[in-house]
C-alpha cells in the first residue's frame, strides 16, 4: 500500500469501520449518507464568522476600518474573476486544456522522482526568498521582535548564553532585551536565535529566512505525496505553498514563525508515516517526538496545540495496542530531549526551567487568560473574539492574495467534502486549539500579515487544492454527466484569480513591505568599517522619546509600567520627574508612586505636534523649558535607532545612547577612546546616516547634548 492509498477512504458501497481516531470515527459510516457532518457546519459558520466585521461591532476595542475597501475588492475582485473566466471559457470552448494535460504529466513524473523533485523545488524556493528578503527587506531586522532575536543569535555566535549587564545599563538597555541578574539576553525563547547562529557565524543572517522555509518547502512536499489523491494535486498543493504570499513573505524575514513552520511540518510528516507504519516505527516516533520539541524552544503555545492531539492519538493507540507503547516512549524520550534543553537555559538566564524570559520581563499579566494586559486595556472576552476575528479578515488577502477571499477556498473544500482524511482532522484539531489559545492571548500578533496564526497555512493550502475535487464529486452525484462548459468556468476563474494575485495584488503588498520601517534600514556598517573598536565610543542619537523609556527602565519600575508611564505622560514633566527622582536615588517602588501623579493627565494628553517621534505626548497648555525644547530641537535635526544598528553589526564597536547630561558618565569607562555621535542627516524619513567627531572635552564642559567638531 503506498502512502496514498493510506489515507484514503474505502470503495464505494463498503462500509468504513475501523478501531483508529486518527483514520476515522469508531463506528460504521455509510459513504453514501446524506447527513450534514459537524465539519462542515463548523466549516461554514467560520467561513462566515471570516467574512463579517464582527470587530467593527464590539465598541471600546479593537477594529477593522479598513473592511469596507476591502469587502469592495472582494465583491470588485470576485466579479472580475468570474466574468473573466466565463469569457475565457466560451472562448476556449473549442479547445483542449493542453496546460492541464501537461501538468498531469508532471505531476506524474515529479511523484515517480519524489527526491529529485523536492529538491529542485526547495532551489526554486530559495532563489525565490533569498531575492526577496533582499528586495523587499534590505537584508537586514526590521520588527522589534526580528531584532531582539538576532542581537541574541549574535550573543550564541559569540559562544555565550547572555552578556553581562553594563555598569550603566541606560545606555545599552533595548526593547525586548531583558536585563536581570547582571545578564543580558533575549526575551524570545531560544529556539530560533539557534537556528540563525549558523548563519550569523557566516555573516549571512538575512539568509536563516530563506534556507529554513525553502526547507519546509522541501518537507511539505514529502507531506503532499502522502496524502493527496492524485499526482496533480500533490504537485498543486506544494507549489501552492511554496508561492502563497504569506509564505513567501515571511519566510523571507528574520521572525521566528519561519523556523515554528519547519519543525510543525516536521511533526505533521512524522506523524503521517507513523500512521500510515503497519508496526511500531521508532524512526518516525522519534521525529515526531523531536519535532515538537523543537517548535516548543521556538514557540511553545503553538507547540502545546500541535503536541495535544497528536500525543492523545498516540497514547489511544498504545492503549488499544500494546506493541504502540514503543512509540510513546520513543517520542516522549525524543520530546523530552529539547524541553530539557529549553528548561536548562531558562534556569541560566530566567532562574526556573518553567519561567520564561518575557514573563521575567513583563510579569504574569504577559501569560494567556483574561486579565489586565502588560499595558494598556485589559483583556476581556469581548476582546479575544475581536482578534480572532481580526485574524480571519487578514487572512482573507494575506494567505493568497486572491481577489477572492483566501478562505473560500479552504472552508468551500471542508464544506463539500463529507469524509475528511487522517491529516484533515488533526489540521482541525490543531487550528482549534491554537485559536482557542490566541483567543485568551491579550496581544494583536501583526506582522506581514496575521502572523500568531502562520501555522494554520499548510492546512488551508491542503484544504484548497481539495475544492476542485470537491466540486467535481458533488457534481458527479447530483448530475448525471459532468457539465464541461461549468468545469472550463471553474478551471478559467480560478486560472484568473492565481494571475491577479501573482502580477496585480502581491507585488502591490510587497512594494508597501519595501517602503515600510524605513528607519531599520539604516545601513551603518560603511559607517562604522574603518573605525578602531580598542579606540572608539559611539553614542547613538536616538529620540528623546527612546531616551525617556531606557530612563525609566534604569530605576527597576518594571517594563510593563515603563510602557505605561511613557505613554500616559507629558514627554517634558516626565522628563522633570526623572530628573528628581535620579538625584534622590530612587528605584523599584519608590520610583513608580514618585511617577504615577504624572498618570492624572492622561485623558488629555495628545501627540506632541512638536516632534518627529509621534509616540511623544503633549499636555496642552504645558510650559517646556529650555532643555525640553533643546530636546525636541535635537529630534529634529536627525535620530536613529540603536537597535538595528547592533542587530545588524553586533559589538565590532562600542555603542551607547546618547542621553545629553548623562554622557559624561561613560568618558571615565573609555578614557582614552575617540568619541562620534551616530545620527541620521535630518528627520525625514529614509535620511541617510552621518558619523560626526565629538569633543571629549566639550561633553566635559557642556553635560548636556554632544558637540561635534
Amino acid at each position: 500500500m503506498n502512502g496514498a492509498d493510506a489515507l484514503q477512504l474505502p470503495p464505494k458501497g463498503r462500509p468504513d469501520y475501523v478501531s483508529d481516531p486518527i483514520r476515522s470515527s469508531d463506528r460504521l459510516v455509510s459513504p453514501d449518507s446524506q447527513a450534514v457532518r459537524p465539519h462542515q457546519i463548523v466549516a461554514s459558520a467560520a467561513l462566515v464568522f471570516a467574512l463579517l466585521p464582527i470587530v467593527n461591532w464590539i465598541r471600546g476595542g479593537h477594529s477593522a476600518p479598513w473592511y469596507s475597501d476591502r469587502l469592495a475588492e472582494w465583491l470588485w475582485g470576485t466579479a472580475i474573476a468570474a466574468g473573466l473566466g466565463l469569457v475565457i471559457a466560451i472562448l476556449g470552448r473549442r479547445m483542449s486544456f493542453r496546460p492541464l494535460v501537461h501538468m498531469e504529466v508532471w505531476a506524474t513524473s515529479a511523484r515517480e522522482h519524489p527526491h529529485r523533485t523536492g529538491i529542485v523545488l526547495a532551489t526554486i524556493a530559495l532563489v525565490g526568498y533569498s531575492i526577496a528578503a533582499k528586495v523587499l527587506y534590505s537584508g537586514v531586522a526590521l520588527h522589534l521582535d526580528e531584532i531582539a532575536q538576532l542581537i541574541q543569535a549574535r550573543i550564541f555566535a559569540d559562544g555565550q548564553l547572555y552578556r553581562d549587564v553594563a555598569q550603566y545599563p541606560e545606555f545599552f538597555s533595548l526593547q525586548h532585551i531583558v536585563e536581570a541578574d547582571g545578564k543580558w539576553f533575549s526575551q524570545f525563547p531560544p529556539g530560533w536565535p539557534l537556528m540563525m547562529t549558523p548563519f550569523v557565524l557566516l555573516g549571512v543572517g538575512w539568509l536563516s529566512g530563506p534556507v529554513w522555509t525553502s526547507l519546509s518547502v522541501l518537507v511539505f512536499w514529502g507531506i503532499a505525496r502522502h496524502v493527496t489523491a492524485t499526482a496533480a494535486q500533490a504537485l498543486a498543493a506544494v507549489l501552492l505553498f511554496m508561492a502563497a504570499p504569506f509564505v513567501v513573505f515571511m519566510g523571507s524575514s528574520h521572525m521566528n514563525h519561519v523556523g515554528a513552520l519547519f519543525w510543525f511540518l516536521c511533526a505533521i510528516y512524522a506523524l503521517i508515516r507513523l500512521q500510515q507504519a503497519a508496526a511500531t516505527n521508532v524512526r518516525w516516533s522519534l521525529l515526531l517526538g523531536l519535532s515538537l520539541g523543537a517548535l516548543a524552544t521556538v514557540r511553545p503555545l503553538d507547540a502545546a496545540a500541535a503536541a495535544l492531539p497528536a500525543g492523545i492519538w498516540i497514547l489511544w493507540r498504545a492503549v488499544h495496542n500494546r506493541a504502540r507503547w514503543s512509540d510513546v516512549v520513543s517520542s516522549g524520550a525524543a520530546l523530552l530531549l529539547p524541553m530539557a534543553a529549553l528548561g536548562w537555559y531558562n534556569t541560566i538566564t530566567a532562574g526556573t526551567p518553567f519561567t520564561f524570559a518575557y514573563t521575567l520581563q513583563w510579569g504574569s499579566s504577559h501569560g494567556l487568560g483574561f486579565h489586565a494586559a502588560p499595558w494598556g486595556s485589559a483583556h476581556t472576552v469581548a476582546r479575544g473574539v475581536e482578534l480572532i476575528n481580526l485574524y480571519f479578515l487578514r487572512l482573507q488577502s494575506y494567505l493568497f492574495e486572491s481577489p477572492v477571499p483566501s478562505l473560500v477556498f479552504p472552508a468551500g473544500a471542508l464544506i463539500l467534502t463529507r469524509h475528511l482524511r487522517a491529516i484533515d482532522r488533526y489540521l482541525l484539531a490543531f487550528l482549534s486549539l491554537l485559536l482557542a489559545a490566541y483567543f485568551s492571548y491579550w496581544h494583536d500578533g501583526f506582522y506581514l500579515g496575521p502572523r500568531f496564526v502562520y501555522l494554520l497555512v499548510p492546512g488551508f493550502v491542503l484544504w484548497s487544492v481539495m475544492l476542485p475535487g470537491a466540486v467535481a464529486t458533488v457534481m458527479s452525484r447530483r448530475m448525471k454527466e459532468r457539465p464541461a462548459g461549468l468545469t472550463r468556468w471553474a478551471a478559467s476563474t480560478v486560472t484568473v484569480c492565481v494571475v491577479m494575485a501573482a502580477f496585480v495584488n502581491t507585488p502591490a503588498r510587497g512594494s508597501v513591505y519595501r517602503n515600510g520601517l524605513i528607519s531599520s534600514r539604516a545601513n551603518s556598517e560603511t559607517l562604522l568599517a574603518g573605525l578602531n573598536p580598542e579606540k572608539t565610543l559611539i553614542f547613538v542619537r536616538e529620540t528623546w522619546g527612546a531616551q525617556l523609556m531606557a530612563r525609566l527602565w534604569r530605576f527597576d519600575v518594571g517594563r510593563d509600567f515603563a510602557e505605561l508611564a511613557y505613554s500616559r505622560s507629558d514627554a517634558c514633566a516626565l522628563d522633570r520627574r526623572l530628573v528628581e527622582i535620579e538625584r534622590t536615588g530612587l528605584s523599584g517602588e519608590a520610583a513608580r508612586q514618585a511617577l504615577v501623579p504624572l498618570l492624572v493627565d492622561s485623558l488629555r494628553l495628545v501627540r506632541s505636534p512638536y516632534s518627529p517621534d509621534d509616540s511623544e505626548r503633549l499636555l496642552p497648555g504645558a510650559q517646556y523649558s529650555s532643555g525640553c525644547i533643546d530636546r525636541i530641537g535635537e529630534d529634529r535635526q536627525g535620530t536613529a535607532l540603536m537597535a538595528p544598528i547592533i542587530a545588524q553589526s553586533g559589538w565590532r564597536v562600542p555603542i551607547a545612547r546618547d542621553l545629553g547630561p548623562r554622557n559624561a558618565l561613560l568618558l571615565s569607562l573609555y578614557p582614552s577612546h575617540d568619541i562620534y555621535l551616530l545620527r541620521s542627516k535630518g528627520a525625514e524619513t529614509g535620511a541617510p546616516l552621518e558619523l560626526l567627531a565629538v569633543s571629549r572635552d566639550s561633553v566635559r564642559a557642556l553635560g548636556h547634548g554632544l558637540p561635534w567638531r
